[in-house]
């Protein structure tokens, strides 16, 4: 997925933050102007430890607000606790099915970990939610090329015959898989 080539994903992480405050934004800034700015700033200044019990005081108040809930999911990946942010992504997901982030975000998390077929069912959850979401197609787009690399690869181990036949393929989707510079 193209965020999620660096184990944190935090570019991806930010790009669905900075959609889901978008989308409620007008409704975050009059419950509390500045909270969420300086949440967003510690995270962006790669200081999740700091925002963490900014978060959680702040959702002892107001636990259902998406915004800080997944905030807090976003820490949470940051710290490197990877089975808290994905069980606070789900609870989120389930709480609020409409919003398309916390699918996306929780796809990185289980395509870093290698389970692609989570993965592809949040992404497919985050698309029927916001059929317009362009970075949840092209992460599904990157997770169904991984699903068709390890087919292949499984094709070529059961049969040295197969194996001749999908070397070409494998050696596309290595290139087409491969980190782009810079990312």
């Amino acid at each position: 997925m193209t965020p999620a080539r660096r184990p944190a994903s935090r570019s991806l992480c930010r790009l669905a933050l900075a959609a889901l405050l978008l989308a409620g934004g007008a409704q975050a800034q009059q419950a509390a102007p500045t909270t969420y700015n300086d949440v967003q700033q510690l995270l962006k200044a790669g200081k999740p430890a700091q925002a963490l019990p900014q978060l959680d005081a702040r959702l002892a108040a107001t636990p259902r607000d998406p915004q800080l809930r997944f905030l807090r999911a976003v820490a949470l990946t940051d710290l490197g606790r990877q089975d808290e942010a994905i069980a606070a992504l789900v609870d989120l997901t389930e709480t609020y099915p409409e919003l398309p982030e916390p699918y996306n975000n929780l796809a990185v998390l289980y395509a870093a970990r290698d389970e692609l077929d989570k993965a592809r069912e949040a992404l497919e959850m985050a698309v029927r939610a916001r059929p317009d979401y362009a970075v949840a197609y092209e992460n599904l787009g990157d997770i169904h090329a991984r699903l068709a690399r390890r087919a292949y690869t499984r094709a070529g181990e059961l049969s040295p015959q197969m194996a001749r036949s999908v070397a070409p393929r494998l050696a596309l989707l290595r290139d087409l898989l491969a980190p782009a510079p810079g990312r």
